[in-house]
């Protein structure tokens, strides 16, 4: 019962931080048996949270043993069943205890349970994954390799974020194939032969990569991002809403590699799209439009006076209840923002962590408070009112921020249209063109052999 509440309470916690949660390739996870899902490791407590809220199956992390010790934390991590790991880099953990940390999780696996890992070890801002750690191969092998048969698989689980930091941004959580572990001969201590498990943790990483976005250079993940928003602008509407993340992670990972192949062939034509794209940004800029307000769909919406008036009714009548919350809601808000900056210490990997946990204990605080003082002033029917309008208010401020933003965007759009026409079309013909070059260039290097044929 304490596990479903506190994954209740994150899950929530999740959608509300990020605007957009995807979770594709649930088909691919085994719904009974022995699990291991093996996670990339770049956003902190966040990572874990996901796989908790979102797996078909309840799962037990395997977690670093200093958080077992770390107030409020340690009695959620005990709550979710997490297994302690003993590391060497933590001041005072005895190793050894390692021992016990493969016995329980052994027989976890054995009744036909679960098992979340992070096999990097360690939270990271690269932009690739780490080198993978060889615990989840040995406790795979050991598992698989004593007493009955056991049908394990491991899972790997890839997290993208568009903005890992930023409050509002998207996530998307992809479990890609599965790799069946099969029994080998353990030695004499019943330990795994050390080629067995760097075979196995070999084959872990292939999976990890597949599932997730990798750059072997920094500056290729900001070329293709804004390569890829170019791409997708005119077709992010016939994606369906359930997908978008799950087609541009895979967008973005083919222009990854694509990059990779022609920064090595023809490093001249890559440049000139670079250079087109800069400019293309520019002339956005000075019109004052949004890309992704600049096509015939949104003009037709945000341009037509049933739309400004009806959206314009909804935004007053919204209007007090939006600036109660914001006001309400507005300290915890930079307190959070204010822990994050000074507890983060540039660590953009627990960025988001902070802001959670912030998020959790400020926000309920403030509505403590509030009711308290409803209940001073007005007795016990002003705080029950205060309890239910309070959140509600903060939320409808959030959604108001984000659709007035939307809105004037679109509109800003639509009249730029029409005082400017001309100038309108000849964007969207530079838009199609660079559109045209960045497929040419994909298909040029997947002909080479640059690319997988999986995407």
């Amino acid at each position: 019962m304490t596990r479903r509440i506190i994954t209740v309470i994150l899950r929530f916690a999740l959608r509300i931080f990020f605007r957009r949660v995807e979770v594709a390739g649930l088909e691919r996870v085994p719904r009974r048996g022995a699990t291991i899902f093996v996670l990339n490791h770049q956003n902190g407590l966040v990572d874990p949270a996901f796989l908790l809220c979102y797996a078909p199956r309840p799962v037990s992390f395997l977690a670093k043993s200093t958080l077992f010790k770390t107030p409020v934390l340690g009695f959620f991590v005990r709550a979710l069943n997490a297994i302690p790991v003993y590391r060497k880099q933590d001041a005072g953990e005895d190793t050894s205890k390692n021992r016990e940390t493969f016995t329980r999780a052994h027989s976890l696996l054995k009744g036909g349970g679960t098992i979340g890992v992070c096999p990097e070890g360690v939270s990271h801002n690269e932009s690739s994954l780490r080198p993978l750690k060889s615990g989840t191969a040995r406790i795979a092998l050991g598992a698989a390799s004593t007493g009955d048969a056991l049908d394990l698989k491991i899972v790997p689980a890839g997290l993208y974020y568009t903005a890992k930091t930023m409050f509002r941004s998207s996530a998307l959580l992809y479990f890609g194939e599965p790799v069946r572990v099969e029994p080998i001969t353990l030695d004499a201590d019943g330990e795994p032969p050390r080629e067995a498990v760097q075979e196995l943790s070999e084959r872990i990483a292939r999976a990890l990569h597949e599932a997730t976005l990798n750059a072997e250079h920094h500056e290729a993940l900001t070329t293709v991002a804004r390569a890829e928003r170019i791409f997708s602008s005119d077709t992010a509407a016939a994606a369906s809403g359930g997908q978008m993340l799950s087609r541009e992670m895979k967008l973005k990972r083919r222009f990854v590699e694509g990059y990779a192949f022609h920064r090595a062939n023809s490093p001249a034509r890559l440049a000139a799209l670079e250079a087109r794209i800069r400019g293309y940004e520019e002339e956005l800029a000075q019109a004052g439009v949004d890309i992704d307000h600049l096509s015939p769909a949104n003009l037709s919406k945000y341009g037509g006076a049933g739309h400004l008036v009806t959206r314009g009714l909804l935004f007053m009548l919204l209007l007090p209840l939006a600036v109660f919350g914001a006001a309400v809601h507005y300290p915890a808000y930079r307190l959070g923002g204010f822990f994050a900056t000074k507890f983060s210490r540039s660590y953009d990997d627990i960025v988001s962590t902070i802001k959670v946990i912030s998020a959790l204990l400020l926000f309920p605080l403030t509505w403590l408070v509030l009711v308290a003082m409803c209940f001073a002033f007005g007795g016990w029917q002003a705080a029950l009112v205060s309890l239910v309008v309070a959140p509600l208010a903060g939320y409808i401020a959030m959604r108001f921020a984000e659709e007035l933003d939307r809105f004037v965007a679109g509109t800003k759009a639509a009249a730029f249209f029409i005082t400017e026409r001309r100038f309108f079309r000849q964007l969207l013909i530079e838009r199609q063109a660079i559109r045209e070059e960045i497929i040419a260039l994909g298909e040029e290097a997947e002909r080479a052999g640059a690319l997988r044929t999986t995407v």
